[in-house]
């Protein structure tokens, strides 16, 4: 079994700070730090005890997170929590499914549609009508109880990472595209794209993922579409690396605006180490507007460091600052 990439990291890391790491033989990513002074701590992949626990389940619960950022005073997506029958009936005031359908009609089409406490940008789905709310809503309440209807807003996607009261790493997340060569098509780029990914040790793309075809339907194709040269192609409307999204490196040129922006809602979550997610249209300029769409307690930066050697030390340097503030 290849070692995970946390692993990897923290082995390399424990020697510096002359710390001794225990790694769970069975999952690989559970395990325990005993620090040079003999503090210690447990770990169980990227989520460590830097956060206080309510603040990181806080953190989790998107509709929870988003109604603590609007009463800071933050701008979020409005928005509602819908749930599923068993616990609309189980508890009053509850909103079911079909109030779900008629918030988004009252907030209009295109709305984003998204599970309440999944990570990774599962499920999060950019719905253009009611076959389509239907249709997602329903896949998402076969996992998790409840979802978020909220409006869509249009914009760059950014992940600001801070860790007390400092940016460590900035890029912008790019959808899954392919880019056409001229007698490819979709699925055969697609399938060139999957190998340059697992090449990096990323996760490999859902090619059965519903929302790939529901976007080529929009564009009015589908996997067997040979694409012009050059011609660029989006498959998805969430920009998560974990979906096979693209990163473009900020962290040298975000503007100082949000650069305090991150910090403070990091403070104001009651986290030390966060990722904040930015809509915006340029995060290296002043700030004009922005949309915070989520806060993130445990970031994973997996895919983030497989754009290169530099990202890669980032956070390499992120981490060791993490078990740094641990042990002191």
């Amino acid at each position: 079994m290849k070692i995970p990439f946390i692993i990897s990291i923290l082995q390399k890391l424990v020697d510096q700070i002359e710390a001794v790491l225990l790694v769970d033989p069975e999952c690989k990513f559970v395990g325990h730090i005993t620090f040079k002074n003999g503090k210690r701590t447990v770990f169980r992949s990227n989520q460590f005890n830097i956060n206080g626990f309510g603040a990181a389940e806080i953190a989790k619960d998107k509709g929870c997170s988003n109604f603590l950022l609007r009463h800071f005073g933050y701008k979020v997506p409005e928005g509602k929590t819908f749930f599923n029958d068993y616990l609309c009936k189980k508890i009053s005031n509850l909103r079911n499914i079909d109030e779900g359908f008629d918030y988004a009609k009252s907030l209009g089409f295109p709305v984003i549609v998204k599970p309440l406490n999944l990570s990774q940008g599962i499920l999060v789905t950019k719905v253009h009508n009611k076959q389509e709310y239907y249709q997602v809503a329903k896949k998402i309440l076969q996992i998790t109880s409840g979802f978020i209807v909220e409006r869509f807003h249009l914009g760059n996607d950014y992940r600001v990472v801070v860790l007390d009261e400092e940016v460590i790493i900035t890029y912008q997340r790019i959808p899954l595209f392919v880019v056409g060569d001229g007698k490819s098509t979709v699925w055969e780029l697609l399938q060139k794209k999957q190998v340059i990914l697992n090449k990096t040790g990323r996760r490999n793309i859902d090619f059965e993922d519903f929302r790939i075809k529901k976007k080529l339907q929009r564009q009015k194709l589908t996997f067997d579409s040979a694409l012009p040269k050059g011609n660029i192609v989006y498959l998805l409307d969430n920009a998560n690396l974990s979906s096979g999204g693209e990163a473009v490196d900020l962290t040298e040129t975000i503007h100082p605006d949000f650069q305090k922006l991150a910090i403070n809602i990091t403070k104001d979550m009651g986290l030390r180490l966060a990722g904040v997610d930015i809509i915006t249209s340029d995060i290296t300029q002043p700030m004009v507007d922005y949309i915070i769409i989520e806060v993130n307690g445990s970031p994973g930066l997996l895919n983030y460091a497989s754009f290169g050697e530099l990202q890669t030390q980032r956070v390499e340097n992120l981490y060791l600052k993490v078990l740094q503030a641990m042990e002191n």
